[in-house]
């Protein structure tokens, strides 16, 4: 016997109706996959930061990042991977690429730049302020909220770090006075953010350029040793970018030799949950005392 034909009509909508609930419970299991997946990928960068051997972890680091880029195509908006991103692109450039390479550090950055700022471009204001003005920028800025600042933070690092390597680009080092701007706004939402990063940042900037072009030492050593109370004195780059830049700035050889000494003598387990960076710190720190007599 043959169905009627408002037999055949509900049969379609049983059937329509199970497909949808087909690709339904596909999308949700999409997703219940990829949130188990983002904090395997969460969990493996905290085990990561914990790795003393360095090129266990380069090639960890970098080999995890595509696999973090290839999954987000499924799910670009979410925000823990493109933080992961965002951070991992910044800190693997400024850990194992900018002391061999700086033409692909350069572009390490900008990825870490690039992503965080996907993160913050979600916010209407913020997004139509990047190609405005200055004012509009700052104006912005304001309309952010306390838990935007990880994300403001590691893009104004990666983007400052593109831009520290492209000094013969005009356009790019126009760009920086955003880069303090957003720095500025951490500084005001949380100082500690990072063990005083921001700090960090402005002990660079303002140690890294002659007092003409807007350099100030104490405020560079200022910030320094702000950083490395922060840090409770455990957290070792502070210490070699201080001796990198103050001491170059002010040509203090024994204070250079001295904090670069501290960190070559400095067990990198002073702090377990960053050995890495204490391990790349005590490395550079050993580079720098090489090559001393450049600086002085």
């Amino acid at each position: 016997m043959l169905p009627s034909a408002g037999g055949k009509r509900q049969q379609s909508r049983q059937a329509a109706l199970f497909v949808i609930a087909l690709v339904l419970t596909g999308c949700s299991i999409q997703r219940l996959a990829i949130q188990s997946l983002t904090d395997v990928f969460e969990n493996g960068f905290e085990a990561l930061n914990e790795e003393s051997d360095l090129i266990l972890a380069e090639q960890a680091i970098g080999s995890n990042l595509k696999t973090i880029e290839g999954v987000i195509r499924s799910d670009p908006e979410n925000t823990r991977l493109l933080f992961l991103l965002a951070r991992g692109y910044t800190g693997y450039a400024l850990g194992f690429v900018e002391d061999v390479d700086l033409h692909r550090a350069r572009e390490m950055y900008r990825r870490g730049r690039d992503y965080g700022l996907r993160i913050l471009r979600r916010k209407k204001a913020f997004r139509e302020s990047l190609d405005g003005s200055f004012d509009d920028f700052q104006r912005a800025l304001q309309t952010l909220e306390d838990e935007d600042t990880p994300a403001v933070f590691w893009a104004a690092m990666g983007w400052g770090s593109f831009i520290n390597l492209s000094r013969d680009d005009p356009d790019a080092l126009a760009q920086m006075p955003k880069v303090v701007a957003m720095m500025r706004f951490v500084l005001s939402r949380n100082e500690n953010f990072y063990y005083g990063g921001v700090h960090l940042f402005f002990g660079v900037w303002f140690g890294s350029r002659p007092t003409l072009l807007g350099g100030d030492p104490d405020s560079s050593k200022y910030h320094f040793e702000q950083s490395i109370a922060i840090g409770e004195g455990k957290f070792l780059l502070p210490y070699v970018y201080y001796a990198r830049y103050y001491a170059v700035q002010t040509q203090d050889r024994g204070l250079f030799e001295e904090l670069l000494e501290k960190v070559v003598a400095t067990s990198s387990d002073v702090m377990p949950e960053e050995r890495l960076a204490n391990t790349i710190s005590k490395r550079k720190a050993k580079m720098y005392l090489e090559e001393i007599d450049a600086y002085f």
